[in-house]
């Protein structure tokens, strides 16, 4: 029976049902379109009806399409929702007039529930729709949409106990002159103690150090579900047309230290892919921006059908280590490219590790064979990392400034 409920319904499917007993009420949301509940009631929330009160939607101009739309002055803030609890909000709905890399770059998304002061959700506005790089495409997987590349969707389940506010910041430094929502939710007449509360948090490093993870989240305390990652990645030229995908992505569960108790074989890998990078989407994997003139790439996965619960905390991060042949890495490092040499193999020789902390191995040695070889880099990694946890509010650092988030980025 258990079995059975999880896979008919999402949302307890999200909850850590493996430190929790599973709720004993019927589902709030069933999946069948003929089941009725009165468990749930549908609230909208536009700028129709702010406060999606029943029988109030509509009031201006006499009904007759009064207000689907707002400004957002530069430097201001708009409260998209505020709500009291306990409801679930199950779609996001957003588009806006001006959609260049920097704008969606700068406007900020946040979200914070139940009266928390920190904000679960901190992220440039693009990037938590699934929009990798400022780069909007069409797509849809199992979390976001847009359609036609004009707008912006989430049917990311978020529940709340007490209340929930979402607000866009406009950091900028432009007015936006459209800004078009809707928010949909499910108010719900009790908290089940199973659900957890929906966390996002995004980070850029414009030139990582050698050796050294990229974190996509770093690390969080409590029991909870990381749910996947969006990121990004601008791979720097000096490498030239180099492979800059060898990275592993770890995943350290409930107090690993320096070893991880999940890892990957390389960044491709990790989203479903082989032998390289082109673009593609998937419900769960995907790479939408695969561009090797600009050196960009954009790419996703999201751990749904593969849940990856944690007890007591979690921490996400990603090599950067690209490779190419030994002759093209040995040319790099004369020219004093920064890099560490990592491992080297070939079709009839297996990996001969290289990589030995403190110290950094010469390729012009003559002892070495010649094959593939990996090396550790310095790019520009973006991430957005989706989680659940069991408390509102994670305590990790706040989202860097509006010139780290757009340092380099296409403002036309």
């Amino acid at each position: 029976m258990l079995l059975r409920f999880r896979m008919r319904f999402w949302l307890p499917a999200l909850a850590l049902a493996a430190c929790s007993a599973p709720p004993a009420q019927a589902p709030v949301l069933p999946q069948e379109p003929f089941v009725y509940t009165d468990a749930a009631r549908p609230r909208w929330v536009s700028f129709e009806n702010p406060a999606g009160a029943p029988g109030q939607g509509g009031q201006e101009n006499n009904g007759a399409k009064g207000h689907p739309f707002d400004r957002l002055p530069a430097g201001s803030t708009q409260t998209l929702l505020d709500l009291q609890g306990p409801g679930i909000i199950t779609r996001i709905w957003i588009t806006i007039n001006h959609r260049t890399p920097y704008m969606l770059r700068s406007l900020v998304l946040r979200m914070y529930w139940d009266g928390e002061t920190q904000p679960a959700v901190e992220v440039p506005f693009g990037d938590f729709f699934g929009v990798g790089l400022g780069r909007t495409t069409a797509f849809e997987n199992a979390l976001f949409a847009n359609p036609e590349g004009r707008s912006f969707n989430a049917f990311v389940q978020m529940p709340f106990r007490r209340s929930a506010r979402i607000e866009l910041v406009n950091e900028s430094g432009m007015d936006l002159h459209m800004v078009f929502y809707d928010i949909d939710v499910q108010t719900v007449s009790r908290w089940d103690p199973a659900w957890m509360y929906f966390h996002a948090c995004w980070r850029r490093d414009t030139a990582t150090a050698l050796g050294q993870d990229f974190e996509i989240l770093p690390q969080v305390q409590g029991k909870g579900r990381f749910l996947g990652v969006n990121a990004g990645i601008n791979a720097h030229p000096r490498y030239g047309d180099h492979w800059w995908g060898e990275g592993e992505v770890k995943l350290y569960l409930d107090g690993d230290q320096q070893l991880p108790t999940l890892i990957g074989t390389g960044t491709e890998d990790y989203i479903g892919t082989a032998w390289g990078q082109g673009a593609f989407c998937n419900r769960y994997t995907g790479c939408l921006i695969a561009d090797p003139a600009a050196r960009q790439w954009a790419f996703y996965r999201y751990h749904l059908p593969d849940p990856v619960y944690f007890g007591s905390g979690c921490r996400v991060t990603i090599q950067q280590i690209g490779g190419s042949m030994k002759a093209q890495v040995r040319d790099l490092q004369a020219r004093g490219v920064p890099l560490i040499p990592v491992s080297i193999h070939s079709d009839t020789v297996k990996l001969q590790p290289l990589y030995r902390p403190g110290s950094v191995t010469q390729l012009d040695d003559p002892a070495l064979i010649d094959g593939w070889t990996n090396y550790y880099r310095s790019d520009d990694m973006s991430a957005v990392a989706y989680f659940y946890l069991d408390r509102p509010s994670s305590g990790l650092p706040r989202l860097q400034p509006a010139a780290v988030r757009t340092w380099g980025i296409r403002r036309e």
